[in-house]
Order: structure tokens, then sequence, then C-alpha cells
């Protein structure tokens, strides 16, 4: 355009090729942006550097705690790899039917517990019942589950999985404790037992001891 922007003034005005007028739109003021609030100090946007956030106090070092042992990480990083090879041998069986790992749960639970209610379903799964809704149609479309009217009241609904839906819960349970036994193998002649009470002590204590009925876990409480 053959003109140059005046950033010290609140707009620049310059003329293009042909004599007209043009007004290029200023830098927005520091007072125009956004304001904070930084330990009880509002602050502008353009105050915060990255050293004054990296060392902005998160809380107090009473409401810190003792330090995390680094074992304690090491174990909820190798959750999660641990957690992504255990469910990884199950997807791909899974994807050909187009299910997910939510069908596998739903099915897992109907197979091991035939009659379970709906409503004991979602507190196993804690899941919404819109959530479940959708994927227990399909499983139920597809003929992996079952439902049937209750004994005592007809507007209840049992559920049941199908012989088809019985294979492929067990293919899949094959598959994942299949994993496991040689894990244990590895990890050495107490490794079972000390699984057992590590995974049970991970649930939320209210809940361990439906889970212990849930599954049929043996007492594991004096196990050495």
């Amino acid at each position: 355009m053959g003109c140059s922007r005046r950033t010290n003034l609140p707009a620049a005005a310059c003329e293009d090729r042909r004599g007209n007028s043009l007004r290029l739109p200023s830098s927005p003021a520091r007072n125009d942006l956004p304001r904070v609030s930084i330990g009880g100090k509002y602050v502008n946007m353009t105050d915060i550097t990255s050293a004054s956030v990296s060392s902005a106090p998160v809380g107090s070092k009473k409401d810190a705690g003792p330090p995390i042992r680094p074992g304690a990480i090491a174990c909820a990083e190798l959750l999660f790899f641990a957690y992504r090879d255990f469910t990884g041998d199950a997807d791909a069986a899974l994807e050909e039917f187009g299910f997910g790992r939510a069908h596998h749960r739903v099915l897992h639970f109907v197979s091991r517990n035939p009659g379970l209610r709906v409503a004991q379903l979602l507190d196993i799964l804690k899941i919404t019942k819109q959530s479940l809704a959708r994927v227990l149609k399909q499983l139920i479309d597809e003929g992996f589950i079952a439902q049937r009217e209750g004994a005592e009241d007809r507007r209840e609904r049992l559920l049941f999985a199908t012989a088809k839906g019985r294979r492929l819960s067990e293919k899949l349970t094959g598959l994942q404790a299949r994993r496991i036994e040689a894990a244990l193998e590895k990890a050495g002649a107490d490794a079972e037992k000390a699984t057992l009470r590590f995974l049970l002590a991970m649930i939320a204590e209210p809940d361990q001891a439906r889970v212990e009925s849930l599954i049929g876990l043996p007492d594991i409480s004096g196990l050495e």
C-alpha cells in the first residue's frame, strides 16, 4: 500500500494506490484485556508471564499433605500401560462385531450374573441410564442379551446372556485372563495374593464388600 502503521496512535490512517483513505485497527489496549485473579489480586492477561504462572502457589503447605512416593507415581503409570494392553487384547475381538469396551462390560457382568436387573447393572458400571440404554439395545437387537419379565413383578426386566453372548463373553475373558496368568507367573509365587489385596484396596472402601460378594472373591484378609 505504500504506507506504514503508526502503532503509537489509536488508529493509523493511510491511503491506498487510488487515494482512498484506509484506517487500520490499532493494537488492543492493555486495559481492554480480560482480567483474572491470581492469589486474590486481579491482573491483566499481559501481566502474566510463564514464570509468574509456574511460581504461583497452587495451595497452601497445610493442604499439600506428605510428598508422594516415587513408587506410587510409578504404579499409577504402570497401571495405565497395563490397562492399555489388558483391554487391547479384547478390543480387536470386539471390533469384529462393531462393539466397544462399554459393550464388553455390560456383556461380562450380565453373563456372569444371570437375571441381573438394570438397576443393579447401573450400580456396577456407574454410568447413566442413557448410556446403558444405547449399549444394551444394541446387544439385545443383535442377539447377545435377552430380557425376561420378573417372576414377582412383570414390569421388571431381568437380563440374561444368550448362548451367542456367553460364547463372546468367554472368549473375551479368556484373552484377558491368560494375560493376567502370564504376568502373575512372571511376578513370583506370592504375586496373586498380593495383587488381589492391592486391587481390592484400590476400590473405594464403602464399595469393597459389595464387590467381594459380586465377584465371589475368597476371604483374602488373612493372606500372607
